[in-house]
Protein backbone atom coordinates (compact mmCIF):
# COMPACT_ATOMS: atom_id res chain seq x y z
CA UNK A 1 0.00 0.00 0.00
CA UNK A 2 1.25 3.55 -0.64
CA UNK A 3 2.65 5.55 2.26
CA UNK A 4 0.29 8.21 3.67
CA UNK A 5 2.12 11.21 2.22
CA UNK A 6 3.12 9.95 -1.22
CA UNK A 7 2.15 7.63 -4.03
CA UNK A 8 5.43 5.72 -3.58
CA UNK A 9 4.72 2.16 -2.39
CA UNK A 10 6.07 1.13 0.99
CA UNK A 11 9.53 -0.35 0.78
CA UNK A 12 10.17 -4.09 1.11
CA UNK A 13 10.64 -5.60 4.57
CA UNK A 14 13.20 -8.45 4.68
CA UNK A 15 13.38 -10.43 7.93
CA UNK A 16 16.19 -13.02 7.84
CA UNK A 17 16.24 -16.12 10.05
CA UNK A 18 19.87 -15.60 11.10
CA UNK A 19 23.16 -17.28 10.17
CA UNK A 20 22.78 -16.17 6.55
CA UNK A 21 25.55 -17.33 4.21
CA UNK A 22 28.50 -14.95 4.22
CA UNK A 23 30.55 -16.75 1.57
CA UNK A 24 29.73 -18.07 -1.90
CA UNK A 25 26.78 -16.50 -3.67
CA UNK A 26 25.34 -15.09 -0.43
CA UNK A 27 21.87 -15.06 -1.96
CA UNK A 28 20.02 -13.49 0.96
CA UNK A 29 22.38 -10.56 1.50
CA UNK A 30 22.74 -10.10 -2.26
CA UNK A 31 18.95 -9.69 -2.50
CA UNK A 32 19.08 -6.94 0.12
CA UNK A 33 21.64 -5.09 -1.99
CA UNK A 34 19.51 -5.55 -5.11
CA UNK A 35 16.43 -4.14 -3.37
CA UNK A 36 18.49 -1.20 -2.09
CA UNK A 37 19.59 -0.17 -5.58
CA UNK A 38 22.37 -2.56 -6.56
CA UNK A 39 25.55 -0.65 -7.41
CA UNK A 40 23.90 2.53 -6.12
CA UNK A 41 23.01 0.99 -2.75
CA UNK A 42 23.76 2.98 0.39
CA UNK A 43 23.25 0.75 3.44
CA UNK A 44 22.81 2.10 6.96
CA UNK A 45 23.86 -0.70 9.33
CA UNK A 46 22.47 -0.72 12.87
CA UNK A 47 24.36 -3.24 15.07
CA UNK A 48 22.56 -2.21 18.27
CA UNK A 49 21.37 -5.75 19.08
CA UNK A 50 24.93 -7.06 19.20
CA UNK A 51 27.42 -6.48 22.00
CA UNK A 52 30.35 -7.52 19.78
CA UNK A 53 32.37 -4.46 18.75
CA UNK A 54 33.06 -5.60 15.18
CA UNK A 55 29.56 -6.72 14.10
CA UNK A 56 28.74 -3.58 12.15
CA UNK A 57 32.10 -3.47 10.41
CA UNK A 58 31.80 -7.12 9.34
CA UNK A 59 28.49 -6.42 7.63
CA UNK A 60 29.91 -3.25 6.08
CA UNK A 61 32.65 -5.35 4.46
CA UNK A 62 30.13 -7.94 3.28
CA UNK A 63 27.83 -5.36 1.69
CA UNK A 64 30.79 -3.64 0.04
CA UNK A 65 31.97 -6.98 -1.40
CA UNK A 66 28.45 -7.53 -2.75
CA UNK A 67 28.57 -4.23 -4.64
CA UNK A 68 27.09 -1.57 -2.35
CA UNK A 69 28.32 1.90 -3.23
CA UNK A 70 28.40 3.09 0.38
CA UNK A 71 27.89 1.71 3.89
CA UNK A 72 27.55 3.52 7.20
CA UNK A 73 27.69 1.80 10.59
CA UNK A 74 25.57 3.54 13.23
CA UNK A 75 26.97 2.75 16.70
CA UNK A 76 23.71 3.26 18.58
CA UNK A 77 24.31 1.93 22.11
CA UNK A 78 22.03 4.25 24.09
CA UNK A 79 18.73 6.06 23.65
CA UNK A 80 20.67 9.32 23.55
CA UNK A 81 22.59 8.05 20.50
CA UNK A 82 19.24 7.38 18.79
CA UNK A 83 18.51 11.11 18.92
CA UNK A 84 21.81 12.34 17.42
CA UNK A 85 21.09 14.37 14.24
CA UNK A 86 24.06 12.88 12.36
CA UNK A 87 22.67 9.36 12.81
CA UNK A 88 19.24 10.47 11.63
CA UNK A 89 20.79 12.07 8.55
CA UNK A 90 22.46 8.77 7.61
CA UNK A 91 19.13 6.94 7.78
CA UNK A 92 17.42 9.68 5.77
CA UNK A 93 20.02 9.37 2.99
CA UNK A 94 20.26 5.56 2.94
CA UNK A 95 18.61 3.41 0.27
CA UNK A 96 18.59 0.40 2.60
CA UNK A 97 18.55 -0.09 6.37
CA UNK A 98 19.96 -3.27 7.95
CA UNK A 99 19.69 -4.37 11.61
CA UNK A 100 22.07 -7.08 12.80
CA UNK A 101 21.48 -9.99 15.14
CA UNK A 102 22.04 -10.17 18.88
CA UNK A 103 19.38 -9.46 21.52
CA UNK A 104 16.10 -8.05 20.23
CA UNK A 105 15.34 -6.46 23.60
CA UNK A 106 18.42 -4.27 23.14
CA UNK A 107 16.88 -3.06 19.88
CA UNK A 108 13.43 -2.44 21.29
CA UNK A 109 14.55 -0.81 24.56
CA UNK A 110 17.21 1.40 22.94
CA UNK A 111 15.38 2.36 19.73
CA UNK A 112 11.72 2.17 20.75
CA UNK A 113 9.99 5.56 20.66
CA UNK A 114 13.11 7.45 19.54
CA UNK A 115 13.54 9.71 16.51
CA UNK A 116 15.69 6.98 14.92
CA UNK A 117 12.87 4.42 15.14
CA UNK A 118 10.48 7.00 13.68
CA UNK A 119 12.95 7.68 10.87
CA UNK A 120 13.23 3.95 10.05
CA UNK A 121 9.44 3.67 9.77
CA UNK A 122 9.19 6.86 7.73
CA UNK A 123 11.90 5.78 5.29
CA UNK A 124 10.29 2.37 4.83
CA UNK A 125 6.94 4.08 4.16
CA UNK A 126 8.74 6.18 1.52
CA UNK A 127 10.01 3.10 -0.33
CA UNK A 128 13.31 2.19 1.37
CA UNK A 129 14.02 -1.48 2.09
CA UNK A 130 14.45 -2.43 5.76
CA UNK A 131 16.17 -5.76 6.44
CA UNK A 132 17.26 -7.46 9.62
CA UNK A 133 18.74 -10.76 10.67
CA UNK A 134 17.87 -12.81 13.77
CA UNK A 135 17.12 -10.18 16.45
CA UNK A 136 16.89 -7.61 13.67
CA UNK A 137 14.11 -9.69 12.11
CA UNK A 138 12.23 -10.34 15.36
CA UNK A 139 11.92 -6.62 16.16
CA UNK A 140 10.28 -5.66 12.86
CA UNK A 141 6.59 -6.37 13.60
CA UNK A 142 4.26 -4.50 15.91
CA UNK A 143 4.35 -7.50 18.27
CA UNK A 144 7.85 -8.89 18.91
CA UNK A 145 8.80 -12.28 20.31
CA UNK A 146 11.15 -11.15 23.08
CA UNK A 147 12.01 -14.57 24.48
CA UNK A 148 10.59 -18.05 24.93
CA UNK A 149 11.20 -21.74 25.43
CA UNK A 150 12.06 -24.35 22.84
CA UNK A 151 9.92 -27.34 21.91
CA UNK A 152 7.04 -28.15 19.57
CA UNK A 153 4.10 -27.81 21.98
CA UNK A 154 2.34 -24.52 22.78
CA UNK A 155 2.00 -23.82 26.51
CA UNK A 156 0.82 -20.80 28.48
CA UNK A 157 4.32 -19.61 29.40
CA UNK A 158 6.08 -20.57 26.16
CA UNK A 159 6.70 -17.04 24.91
CA UNK A 160 7.08 -13.44 26.06
CA UNK A 161 5.90 -10.70 23.70
CA UNK A 162 6.97 -7.05 23.67
CA UNK A 163 6.34 -4.08 21.36
CA UNK A 164 8.45 -4.08 18.20
CA UNK A 165 9.18 -1.39 15.61
CA UNK A 166 5.76 -1.71 13.99
CA UNK A 167 6.86 -2.11 10.36
CA UNK A 168 4.07 -4.70 9.98
CA UNK A 169 1.01 -5.45 12.09
CA UNK A 170 0.18 -8.60 10.11
CA UNK A 171 3.08 -10.83 11.13
CA UNK A 172 4.76 -12.14 14.24
CA UNK A 173 8.24 -13.38 13.42
CA UNK A 174 10.47 -16.06 14.92
CA UNK A 175 13.97 -16.84 13.69
CA UNK A 176 16.56 -19.67 13.81
CA UNK A 177 13.27 -21.53 13.60
CA UNK A 178 13.93 -25.17 12.72
CA UNK A 179 17.47 -25.09 14.10
CA UNK A 180 16.27 -24.08 17.59
CA UNK A 181 12.96 -25.99 17.68
CA UNK A 182 10.72 -22.93 18.07
CA UNK A 183 7.37 -24.16 16.74
CA UNK A 184 5.77 -24.20 20.20
CA UNK A 185 6.56 -20.60 20.98
CA UNK A 186 5.36 -19.39 17.57
CA UNK A 187 2.07 -21.28 18.06
CA UNK A 188 1.75 -19.73 21.50
CA UNK A 189 2.38 -16.22 20.14
CA UNK A 190 -0.27 -16.68 17.44
CA UNK A 191 -2.78 -18.02 19.98
CA UNK A 192 -2.46 -14.79 21.99
CA UNK A 193 -3.80 -12.81 19.01
CA UNK A 194 -5.17 -14.88 16.10
CA UNK A 195 -5.27 -11.80 13.88
CA UNK A 196 -1.55 -12.20 13.25
CA UNK A 197 0.08 -14.67 10.87
CA UNK A 198 3.02 -16.45 12.45
CA UNK A 199 6.17 -16.91 10.39
CA UNK A 200 9.09 -19.04 11.55
CA UNK A 201 12.18 -18.38 9.44
CA UNK A 202 15.02 -20.90 9.18
CA UNK A 203 18.66 -19.89 9.14
CA UNK A 204 20.07 -18.63 5.81
CA UNK A 205 16.48 -17.95 4.77
CA UNK A 206 14.39 -14.79 4.48
CA UNK A 207 11.09 -13.51 3.26
CA UNK A 208 10.62 -10.37 1.19
CA UNK A 209 7.38 -8.68 2.22
CA UNK A 210 6.25 -6.26 -0.48
CA UNK A 211 3.89 -3.28 -0.30
CA UNK A 212 0.93 -5.44 -1.41
CA UNK A 213 1.43 -7.57 1.73
CA UNK A 214 2.59 -10.64 -0.17
CA UNK A 215 5.97 -12.18 0.51
CA UNK A 216 8.40 -14.41 -1.35
CA UNK A 217 10.72 -16.90 0.35
CA UNK A 218 14.44 -16.76 -0.50
CA UNK A 219 17.46 -18.67 0.77
CA UNK A 220 18.38 -22.28 1.50
CA UNK A 221 15.82 -23.19 4.18
CA UNK A 222 12.08 -22.81 4.68
CA UNK A 223 9.56 -20.44 6.21
CA UNK A 224 6.85 -22.03 8.34
CA UNK A 225 3.59 -20.09 8.15
CA UNK A 226 0.99 -20.46 10.92
CA UNK A 227 -2.39 -19.20 9.68
CA UNK A 228 -4.96 -18.82 12.50
CA UNK A 229 -7.75 -17.40 10.33
CA UNK A 230 -9.82 -20.60 10.64
CA UNK A 231 -9.03 -21.23 14.30
CA UNK A 232 -12.20 -22.63 15.84
CA UNK A 233 -11.04 -23.36 19.38
CA UNK A 234 -8.23 -22.32 21.74
CA UNK A 235 -7.75 -23.36 25.35
CA UNK A 236 -5.24 -20.57 26.01
CA UNK A 237 -7.67 -18.68 28.23
CA UNK A 238 -8.30 -21.65 30.52
CA UNK A 239 -5.05 -23.63 30.50
CA UNK A 240 -3.10 -23.70 33.77
CA UNK A 241 0.49 -22.55 33.86
CA UNK A 242 2.72 -25.05 32.06
CA UNK A 243 -0.16 -27.03 30.54
CA UNK A 244 -0.27 -27.78 26.82
CA UNK A 245 -2.68 -25.58 24.87
CA UNK A 246 -5.23 -26.99 22.42
CA UNK A 247 -5.55 -25.15 19.11
CA UNK A 248 -8.09 -26.49 16.61
CA UNK A 249 -8.37 -25.31 13.03
CA UNK A 250 -4.90 -23.87 12.49
CA UNK A 251 -3.38 -24.12 9.02
CA UNK A 252 0.36 -24.57 8.61
CA UNK A 253 2.39 -24.13 5.42
CA UNK A 254 6.07 -24.93 4.93
CA UNK A 255 7.45 -22.77 2.12
CA UNK A 256 10.83 -23.10 0.41
CA UNK A 257 12.55 -20.64 -1.92
CA UNK A 258 10.29 -19.30 -4.65
CA UNK A 259 7.06 -19.90 -2.76
CA UNK A 260 4.87 -16.90 -2.00
CA UNK A 261 2.23 -16.06 0.59
CA UNK A 262 -0.51 -13.43 0.54
CA UNK A 263 -1.10 -12.18 4.09
CA UNK A 264 -4.45 -10.63 3.13
CA UNK A 265 -6.08 -13.61 1.40
CA UNK A 266 -4.04 -16.09 3.52
CA UNK A 267 -3.10 -18.12 0.45
CA UNK A 268 0.21 -19.80 -0.33
CA UNK A 269 1.52 -20.41 -3.85
CA UNK A 270 4.33 -22.55 -5.21
CA UNK A 271 6.58 -21.65 -8.14
CA UNK A 272 6.07 -23.38 -11.47
CA UNK A 273 7.63 -26.85 -11.55
CA UNK A 274 10.79 -27.28 -13.59
CA UNK A 275 10.96 -30.78 -15.14
CA UNK A 276 13.87 -32.82 -13.80
CA UNK A 277 16.18 -34.36 -16.38
CA UNK A 278 18.98 -36.72 -15.45
CA UNK A 279 22.33 -35.71 -16.95
CA UNK A 280 22.63 -39.11 -18.67
CA UNK A 281 19.09 -39.06 -19.97
CA UNK A 282 18.10 -37.93 -23.46
CA UNK A 283 15.02 -35.74 -23.80
CA UNK A 284 11.93 -37.62 -24.95
CA UNK A 285 11.10 -36.65 -28.56
CA UNK A 286 7.84 -34.84 -29.11
CA UNK A 287 6.56 -37.66 -31.37
CA UNK A 288 7.43 -40.49 -28.96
Amino acid sequence: MPSPDTDTPRGPIVPIGGAEAKTGTRDVLARVIELAGGRDAHIAIIPTASELPDTGDRYARLFTELGARKTDVLSITSREHARVPAALEVVERATGIFMTGGNQLRLSTILGGTPLAQSIRRRNAAGVVVAGTSAGAAVMPEHMIASGRTGPTPTTEKVTLAPGLGLSNRLVIDQHFRQRDRLGRLLTAVSFNPFMTGVGIDEDTALVLEADNTFEVIGSGTVTVVDPSELSYSSMDSAREGEPVSLIGLRIHVLAAGCTYDTESRTASAPARVPFLDEDEDPVPDDA
